[in-house]
C-alpha cells in the first residue's frame, strides 16, 4: 500500500544513505522529521532480515517507550499491519514476523548496554542524554555483528563533544536540516509561534535552524567549565544537600517552568549538581516533586525565590510534606549580581555535573545577563532561565553560612 510507502513519501535526505558508512547522524530542527527518519530506518531493516538484532537507545525508559516506539512517527505506527511487530514492554523488546528483534535501552543506564551485541542500532536524542559518552561508547562497542554494523543517531543538535566527534568523523555520514524543511507537515499555528518566538534568537537557531552553536559571547558560563569539571558519579563524603527552587508566577499551558535543583556539597567545598528536577505544571505538582526529592535525597534544606509570594510558596510546599525544612530567600539584586560568584566556582572548577543536564546547561551557556534591560514585550518572549535560577539559589546558599534571620544575600 501507497500509505505506508515510505520511499515515496520520504525527502530524499530522509532516506538512507548509500555508500558505506558506520554512522548516519540527521542533525536537524524540532519537527524536521528526526523520529520518522529513525523508525522507517529500523523498519527497513527488519523487512531486509540481515540485522537480526537491533538495538534502540533514547534517553530514558520512557523516551524509548512513548517516542520510539509508541509515538506518533515511532515504529508502531509507521509499521504497516502485514509486518507488524509485537511489542513487550517488559521484555524491552520488538518482534518482527521474521524474527528479527530491537532491544530497548536507556541511556540513564549505560550499562544496560554493557555486553549486549547487535547489527544495527538507533539512538535518538543523544545531545540530550545525561551520559552521552558513556552512554554512546556502550552503545558502540556492542555495535560489532555482521560485515557492516550501522547505527543512526538523530538528534537536535548541542555543542556537546560528542556531537562534535561526530560531526568531524570520516566515516559518518552528517545530514543537517531545519524545522522548515518539514513545513509542508507543520501546523500553520505552530509555525506562526516558532517564527514569532524564536527565528532570529540563538534558540531559534539551535532548534529550528538545526546549528550546532558554541556559547553565547554574552553568557557568564562557560560550557568548557561545565564539561572540564563534570563526573560520572557524586562523592560518598556529601555533607549537605539543598534543593533550590524557583518557583513558575503563573500557572497555566503559557506558564514558565518551576526550576527545581538538587545540589550537594564534600568536605572539601567542591559542589555537585546531583539533579534537575524542573517541572512545569500547577503549584501542587511541582510542591510534590520538591517533597519527592527532598526524600530521594535526603536533603538539608529547601530554598525557594519568594519574589512572588514568600509566604504562598512556603505554605504550598507545606501542604506536600510539613517536615520539610523551608528557608525563602528573596532577589533584591539582579540576576547578574546573584550569577556571577556561582560563575566563579564554575571557573575554579570546584562545581561537578553528575553527568550531562541538558535544558540546564543550555540555559546557563544560552543566558545574557543583558536581556534584563530590553524592553518589557522583547523581554517576556524570551524563555526564563528557571532551571539555572534553581541552580544559582542552590549553590548560593550551600556556600554561604546563615545568620539569626537566614540567608543574608539578595
Amino acid at each position: 500500500m501507497l500509505a505506508f510507502d515510505w520511499h515515496f513519501w520520504a525527502r530524499p535526505e530522509q532516506l538512507l544513505p548509500d555508500g558505506r558508512w558506520r554512522f548516519w547522524a540527521p542533525i536537524a530542527g524540532r519537527g524536521w522529521g528526526k523520529t520518522r527518519v529513525g523508525s522507517e530506518a529500523v523498519i527497513e531493516w527488519a523487512r531486509q532480515g540481515d540485522r537480526p538484532i537491533i538495538h534502540l537507545i533514547g534517553r530514558a525508559a520512557a523516551d524509548v517507550r512513548d517516542v520510539m516506539v509508541r509515538g506518533e512517527s515511532g515504529i508502531l505506527n509507521c509499521s504497516p499491519p502485514w509486518f507488524w511487530p509485537s511489542y513487550s514492554e517488559q521484555k524491552r523488546r520488538l518482534t518482527w514476523p521474521n524474527g528479527v528483534t530491537a532491544l530497548c535501552f536507556s541511556a540513564q543506564e549505560p550499562d544496560q548496554l554493557r555486553g549486549p551485541q547487535c547489527y544495527g542500532a538507533w539512538a535518538d536524542e543523544p545531545a540530550a542524554w545525561q551520559y552521552p559518552e558513556r552512554a554512546f561508547d556502550m552503545a558502540n562497542m556492542g555495535l560489532r555483528l555482521g560485515a557492516a554494523p550501522r547505527m543512526i543517531l538523530t538528534t537536535t543538535p548541542r555543542p556537546i563533544p560528542l556531537i562534535k566527534d561526530i560531526v568531524s568523523r570520516t566515516n559518518a555520514v552528517v545530514t543537517r536540516g531545519s524545522t522548515y524543511d518539514n513545513a509542508a507537515n507543520l501546523s500553520e499555528d505552530a509555525l506562526a509561534e516558532y517564527v514569532y518566538r524564536y527565528e532570529g534568537s540563538r534558540l531559534g537557531r539551535q532548534e529550528l535552524l538545526g546549528e550546532i552553536l558554541d556559547d553565547n559571547p554574552a553568557s557568564i558560563f562557560r560550557r568548557s567549565d561545565i564539561d572540564q569539571g563534570r563526573r560520572p558519579s557524586a562523592p560518598p563524603d556529601i555533607m549537605r544537600i539543598i534543593i533550590g527552587v524557583d518557583p513558575a508566577a503563573s500557572d497555566g499551558q503559557d506558564a514558565a517552568s518551576t526550576g527545581i535543583v538538587v545540589a550537594g556539597i564534600d568536605s572539601g567545598g567542591h559542589i555537585y549538581v546531583l539533579e534537575d528536577g524542573t517541572i512545569k505544571g500547577s503549584p501542587h505538582k511541582w510542591a510534590m516533586q520538591v517533597a519527592a526529592l527532598y526524600h530521594k535525597w535526603g536533603a538539608n534544606l529547601v530554598v525557594a525565590e519568594g519574589n512572588n509570594g514568600g509566604e504562598m510558596v512556603r505554605f504550598t510546599l507545606r501542604t506536600m510534606d510539613s517536615t520539610m525544612p523551608i528557608e525563602i530567600v528573596h532577589a533584591s539584586r539582579g540576576k547578574r549580581t546573584r550569577a556571577e560568584p556561582v560563575a566563579v566556582l564554575y571557573e575554579q572548577g570546584r562545581v561537578h555535573h553528575i553527568g550531562q543536564f541538558a535544558e540546564l546547561e543550555d540555559q546557563m551557556c544560552e543566558w545574557d545577563p543583558d536581556n534584563t534591560k530590553l524592553p518589557s514585550p522583547d523581554r517576556m518572549k524570551l524563555p526564563s532561565p528557571d532551571r539555572m535560577d534553581a541552580m544559582v539559589w542552590a549553590l548560593t546558599v550551600l556556600t554561604q553560612k546563615p545568620n539569626r534571620q537566614g540567608y543574608a544575600f539578595g
